[in-house]
């Protein structure tokens, strides 16, 4: 090796160094990456590790984890040592099982611990050639990996080349530059290798080569075996063509030489993936073995295996000739050929038959469908909208053709291709039936997704149902069962009572045709007040099949379980999917996920991780430009501010959600808005105008049919109320929420009912036993910002019924949790009133808060003995506003009565002199 000291001594450090590492190697075609590959793993085999070997090759870069069952394929003897949880995993992701397929993260794990165990006995090094053509499910895992070997015995190498994207370029591997030869070691190398040239021949193919050592070795005997009679300048003379088309020439040289027969056997090869240069070891599934093909070697296009014998091409370079040689005839008879030989291998030969059908084929259309199921199911999105898409071109019949691009342009909405859905309702999904379901369906996913259009795409989607109603159709098939579930989500989203009831209708008048899933969601997205009983045994019993489920079906499934408040069970269901379906997958779906796992945090008090979760969702649904979910997101961003206190961000994503979704009729996030503001509101003690927006949901004693947060404020309307003077008003709403069995429905829903009949209650004995209802509820430590709120509302009653004895622990409890939360305005208000039973605590940097002008002359004039009344009157306000005014103010200035007010400002006007 000329030339390359001091990656050589890179390398040798690499393989020396205790401890799991891993290095990735880039550099340009031909420049020797696979030269230095070699050399590492020589090293290694000295070293007594045990070397494994993979590739990635273009024919398999869309079929999932085939890169990664040639890492895995030899150690499949240590995998029975496993736990079983590991070894599920391994038989769901090469097909050995129907269970829902795993996370990167946990398919990862599992890959830790298998090379670990495997490293047990010997070192390993895991070296990978040409990594940007791996698939991109195998890709992430083998980043997951390559990140975590430390302190293992472990090591991995993968070869890149600089001109191509990969999955890699984002995987924060180390990475050491393979750049060309300098002009010394370049001579060395020619001269070397090719001996006595001529000075002109070896100056000009120096000077073509520009340090490549792939140039360097092939471009001399080209020029020495040309027979035309063509000068060097002119065989070597292709100014301004990069050089691998250069060396593409050199070897297509050779291939026009070669015969007919042992050509074809090439291009079989070069189109089923056969290796490049050293051993690969084993691939998913047996590629292509060429034979009779000495020719080829003798000629330098094809090597030897030295582990199996078997032909391989000499360098990437030469399998890309051939195939670009072949004319379109010779790859497709090539293609056919290859569909034969994997029949027993759905996707590879869904892959082939792809490439070499070109009339309409009914059983090749079959085949690629079939095919792009098996690629859903396995967390394959973009392979299935590839696969039905051709298989759609390749149907016999137009009512084939239309749903075999009805659900490509399915797939693509959910996978984020909005783009693409467009261009296949546009290219021919109803071809003269633009009513057609799949037409429907997939521009109904695109207006939706893209400009939150929910009354067109609500009317057109309920003509498509009545339609296939009145056509007298009698079972429940995929086109029906999608636009049921589209027809529902725009429902949800609309959230008007008008649309939900003619919903209803239509599903009602399907009767048996509406399947089991969907009515889980008639019932649970629309109105869980009124139809939510039993929801929560529905759900669980649709996810004890998950195995089956699409997962857009898993999605539903959780956004049903988010309106009974039972997401926390279903949370690592769908973390596993959106972990597998965020790059490659139903990108939508992902989305909606993210949402869900944000939501579950936000309610079980992760917030930090909450905001995490929903600034990566931001990020997704902004770069793939789906609208409705940038708008969905920032909403419950909105939410999770304005819980925490921070109300002029919340305010800023209400008032930038609500100025696009209330034009739009988009009633699920002007929802979302007026909790936002009712949140707030509640955060900084302005409970006037936390009334305010809470009646905006409902009124009081009701829940607002199709109000889905209507219930969800129950707790919110009842505490502004009471803080406002309007005993009546929250005590209505408490007895309204037991009446309609409101604790039936969801655990959350019971604590805050058990915590407003406790705050209302004039009754004692009701009081204490209704607050004793909601603080020992199972659910409370799942939900632990609305427990705090029933704790500071329970020792507020106790402190002025009982005394500050009685008062501690309610209060201390409310402190701890809300300033475990990250709530502060929360935690002060709590703090105060414990510093009201002589308990000290930490003073909050709330009491540091400056009063706003109008707070601070509404406090001077309170200070002063004047009434809310007449405040009011000389302020122009209400007394209501007034008092919200000054309950703002107390905890700023940690006080808790208007006695208090004079000393307190008197120290701030002291301090402000100092």
């Amino acid at each position: 090796m000329v030339g390359r000291d001091s990656e050589r001594e890179v390398l040798s450090g690499f393989v020396a160094d205790a401890g799991g590492r891993s290095l990735v190697l880039r550099g340009d075609t031909g420049v020797g990456k696979s030269a230095l590959l070699e050399y590492v793993a020589d090293l290694a085999a000295a070293e007594k590790c045990r070397v494994i070997r993979a590739a990635g090759v273009e024919a398999e870069s869309e079929l999932p984890f085939a890169g990664l069952h040639q890492f895995l394929y030899p150690l499949l003897s240590h995998i029975d040592r496993l736990n079983d949880m590991h070894r599920k995993v391994f038989d769901v992701v090469f097909g050995g099982s129907e269970e829902t397929p795993p996370s990167v993260m946990t398919l990862g794990i599992a890959v830790l611990d298998l090379l670990s165990l495997a490293a047990s006995q010997k070192p390993l090094l895991l070296v990978l050639d040409d990594g940007q053509w791996l698939d991109a499910s195998s890709t992430e895992v083998c980043g997951f990996v390559g990140r975590r070997l430390t302190g293992s015995s472990v090591k991995l190498v993968v070869v890149l080349r600089s001109d191509l994207p990969s999955g890699f370029d984002t995987a924060a591997l180390p990475e050491l530059p393979v750049t060309t030869l300098s002009e010394k070691a370049s001579e060395q190398l020619l001269d070397h290798h090719h001996p006595g040239l001529d000075p002109r021949i070896r100056s000009l193919v120096l000077d073509e080569a520009q340090g490549n050592p792939l140039a360097l070795l092939e471009l001399p005997p080209f020029v020495r075996g040309n027979r035309a009679g063509r000068t060097p300048e002119e065989l070597l003379g292709y100014t301004g063509i990069p050089l691998p088309q250069r060396l593409q020439q050199v070897y297509g040289a050779r291939i026009e030489a070669l015969g007919d027969a042992v050509r074809a056997e090439l291009l079989r090869g070069a189109l089923d993936g056969v290796g490049a240069g050293a051993a690969v070891g084993h691939v998913r599934g047996a590629r292509y073995l060429m034979t009779d093909a000495d020719e080829a070697a003798d000629c330098g296009l094809l090597d030897i295996d030295p582990l199996t014998g078997d032909f391989v091409f000499r360098h990437p370079l030469v399998r890309s000739t051939v195939v670009q040689m072949a004319t379109p005839n010779e790859r497709r008879a090539a293609h056919a050929a290859l569909a034969r030989v994997h029949r027993d291998d759905l996707e590879r030969r869904a892959t082939h038959l792809a490439a070499s059908t070109v009339d309409p084929d009914e059983e090749a259309a079959a085949v690629l469908e079939a095919a792009a199921d098996s690629a859903t199911v396995r967390g394959g999105a973009l392979a299935a909208m590839a696969w039905l898409t051709r298989a759609a071109e390749l149907s016999e019949s137009h009512e084939e053709r239309s749903r075999r691009l009805g659900s490509a342009a399915y797939i693509a909405g959910h996978s984020g291709q909005l783009d693409q859905a467009r261009q296949l309702i546009g290219s021919g999904i109803g071809a003269g039936h633009h009513d057609s379901p799949a037409s429907v369906i997939a521009s109904g996913y695109v207006a939706l997704f893209e400009d939150g259009d929910v009354r067109s795409s609500q009317r057109q989607v309920s003509a498509a149902i009545e339609s296939l109603r009145d056509s007298g159709v009698s079972e429940p098939g995929e086109g029906l069962t999608r636009l049921v579930d589209l027809l529902l989500a725009i429902s949800q989203y609309a959230s008007d009572e008008v649309a939900w009831e003619r919903t209803h209708k239509i599903l009602d008048d399907l009767g048996g045709l509406v399947s089991v899933q969907s009515r889980i969601y008639q019932d649970s997205w629309g109105d869980v007040v009124r139809r939510g009983a039993g929801v929560h045994e529905r759900v669980e019993r649709a996810f004890v099949g998950l195995h089956d489920l699409e997962p857009w079906d898993v999605t539903r499934l959780g956004v049903a379980a988010y309106h009974v408040d039972t997401l926390s069970q279903y949370r690592p269901h769908l973390q596993r999917t959106v972990d597998r379906e965020a790059e490659t997958g139903a990108l939508a779906a992902a989305m909606t996920m993210l949402n869900l796992i944000m939501l579950d945090q936000i309610a079980v008090g992760e917030w930090d991780e909450a905001e995490r979760t929903g600034q990566r969702c931001l990020e997704l649904t902004t770069r793939h430009r789906h609208t409705l979910f940038t708008h969905h997101t920032q909403a419950y961003l909105g939410l999770l501010a304005a819980m925490r206190g921070q109300v002029e961000r919340a305010r800023t994503l209400q008032a930038q959600v609500d100025s696009w979704a209330r034009p739009r009729g988009v009633g699920f996030l002007t929802q979302i808005t007026d909790a936002v503001g009712t949140a707030a509101s509640l955060a900084e003690g302005d409970y006037e105008a936390a009334y305010l927006h809470a009646i905006g949901l409902t009124p009081p004693g009701t829940f607002q049919p199709y109000a889905h947060q209507a219930p969800r404020t129950l707790l919110d309307l009842v505490e502004a109320a009471l803080h406002t003077g309007r005993d009546e008003q929250a005590r209505t709403h408490a007895l309204a929420a037991r009446d309609a069995h409101l604790p039936d429905l969801s655990p959350r829903l019971a604590l805050t009912t058990y915590g407003a009949l406790a705050m209302t209650a004039t009754d004692p004995t009701e009081a204490e036993t209704m607050y004793h209802h909601a603080e020992n509820h199972p659910a409370g430590a799942h939900f632990p910002y609305e427990l705090a709120r029933i704790h500071l509302a329970h020792g507020i009653r106790l402190r002025h019924t009982q005394g500050p004895k009685a008062a501690r622990p309610s209060l201390t409890h409310a402190a701890e949790t809300f300033h475990r939360l990250g709530a502060p305005t929360w935690t002060e208000r709590a703090q105060t009133e414990l510093r009201a039973t002589g308990t000290p605590t930490h003073p909050s940097p709330t009491h540091l808060a400056t009063l706003t002008w109008q707070e601070r002359r509404i406090a001077d004039l309170a200070a002063g003995g004047l009434t809310n009344k007449e405040i009011g009157e000389r302020m122009h306000l209400s007394p209501r506003t007034v008092s919200s005014h000054l309950y703002r103010v107390f905890p700023k200035l940690g006080i808790t009565s208007r006695a208090a007010l004079r000393d307190a400002l008197g120290k701030i006007s002291a301090d402000r002199t100092v």
